[in-house]
């Protein structure tokens, strides 16, 4: 693909709206657009000047029409999104006004975009890293506040800063060796293992703590896999309804209702779950194929699930009930259980005290149908994902695999080099270590990364973008 050539590309939703912006990238930017950009009087408009903004009209000269009314940015290189010089005209967002305005600028010489050309450019022109990059997506695709705030943090450069500062110390601990080496009449190498070890220690904390941070950083991106698992009729696809406040999910007397997974998500106070609601599982024989596909599916979704809410008949609770809390101990799972039907139990807290299995267990009295126990099941949530508690500004949250993997890799060179200290061997040995680290972390920050791992990252981008 050629990256010097002129780019172009609708940059809003293409529904009707108010307003859509078109967004023109490239050396030929400003050229192409003032060649259709006018006056009242038909009068070409020169978008010469950077951060300015013009108005005027886009005007097809070729069949004397005018397309529409709109405004037009300018922003001239390196001061742009790109680093390239930009022109991001603003019309009404019509449907085929922003499909005219579009065919016309390509007609003046501008290539269509791929997705995420734009922030890719933005990266090879190197105004942004490939964390960053990154970052651009993941706000685009923010699900509640917390996702937000931790793309923004990494947007503003807290995850490139932090292994900036890692790669800087590691760079000159190798530089410091071979410099040592290649010259040991002038530069000693006594005592430098003692202080290298402190300083790989203190590299290592840090890293261990963004390793640490990845499963909240995933949740807070991806939301909280919930699954609702019971028996039949427990009132399972009630809670569902409930949580999603509107029907859902079919809620009948007949056992077996459910027989497929359903998917919806929420937000809960700025926590998305993604909930499931599983077919009822039971044991007995004389189920039929479907329900029993079904249950299996419903077993696989708990082994993957980050919550699961177990609900319980409070009138009818019995072995299979402690079936479903020992599935959920031996998938190793948080989960609430949630004792239904607490409106028409006549002696709840008898029924419940002679239960060994939900001795420990977190417990909420609960009524799909009166809404009693609602609020105590978001508390609890709530409290189990302390989201509010964590320190966005602070920490720092990566929720990307690529940059886990890449992390992770770099934690095992550093370790390597602590082992390599203890075992006293050569400090030469020592630098084919720290040269990993340092080209691993370079990876997350996009320095040291080859063009097909580039181009599969930015095919995921929206177009426009």
């Amino acid at each position: 693909m050629n990256h010097d050539d002129t780019i172009v590309a609708i940059a809003t939703s293409l529904t009707p709206a108010g307003i859509g912006i078109i967004r023109v990238s490239g050396d030929k930017a400003s050229t192409i657009v003032s060649s259709i950009f006018v006056d009242k009087n038909k009068k070409k408009i020169a978008l010469n000047e950077s951060h300015q903004v013009k108005y005027g009209y886009i005007y097809d000269e070729e069949n004397d029409n005018i397309i529409d009314e709109v405004l037009c940015i300018t922003m001239l290189k390196p001061r742009s999104y790109t680093a390239e010089d930009v022109v991001e005209v603003q019309s009404h967002g019509g449907i085929i006004v922003l499909k005219k305005i579009l065919n016309l600028i390509e007609s003046k010489g501008a290539r269509l975009a791929e997705p995420g050309e734009f922030t890719k450019r933005a990266f090879l022109n190197g105004r942004i890293d490939l964390s960053k990059a990154e970052s651009v997506s993941d706000i685009i695709m923010s699900k509640n506040d917390y996702a937000l705030k931790a793309s923004v943090e990494q947007l503003r450069g807290n995850l490139s800063a932090k292994l900036n500062e890692h790669r800087e110390k590691i760079l000159e601990a190798i530089a410091y060796i071979e410099a040592c080496l290649d010259d040991p009449e002038h530069m000693s190498l006594d005592g430098y293992k003692e202080r290298l070890e402190k300083e790989i220690e203190n590299i290592s904390l840090d890293i261990d703590k963004i390793i640490k941070n990845y499963d909240n950083g995933k949740i807070i991106k991806e939301g909280i896999d919930t699954v609702i698992i019971g028996k039949p009729n427990v009132g399972k696809s009630s809670l569902l309804n409930l949580l999603l406040d509107e029907e859902r999910a079919i809620v009948t007397d007949i056992a077996g209702t459910t027989r497929d997974i359903i998917r919806e998500s929420i937000n809960l106070n700025g926590i998305t779950l993604n909930i499931i609601d599983t077919a009822g599982i039971r044991n007995e024989k004389n189920i039929d194929k479907v329900e029993e596909i079904g249950i299996e599916k419903a077993k696989k979704e708990i082994e993957k699930a980050d919550l699961i809410l177990c609900v319980i008949d409070i009138n009818k609770i019995d072995k299979e009930d402690e079936t479903l809390i020992e599935l959920c101990k031996e998938n190793n799972k948080k989960r609430i259980v949630l004792l239904n039907k607490i409106d028409i139990a006549e002696n709840a807290e008898k029924n419940i005290e002679n239960q060994k299995f939900l001795i420990g267990e977190e417990k909420i009295l609960f009524s799909a149908k009166t809404k009693e126990g609602l609020n105590a099941l978001k508390a609890k949530i709530e409290e189990m994902y302390t989201f509010g508690e964590l320190d966005f500004n602070n920490e720092i949250f990566i929720s990307n695999e690529r940059q886990l993997e890449a992390i992770k890799k770099a934690r095992k060179s550093l370790e390597n080099v602590q082992e390599a200290i203890k075992r006293s061997i050569s400090e030469d040995f020592l630098t084919i270590d720290l040269n990993d680290a340092y080209t691993y972390l370079s990876q997350v920050l996009g320095i040291e990364i080859n063009d097909d791992v580039v181009n599969e990252i930015f095919s995921k981008f929206c177009m426009g973008k």
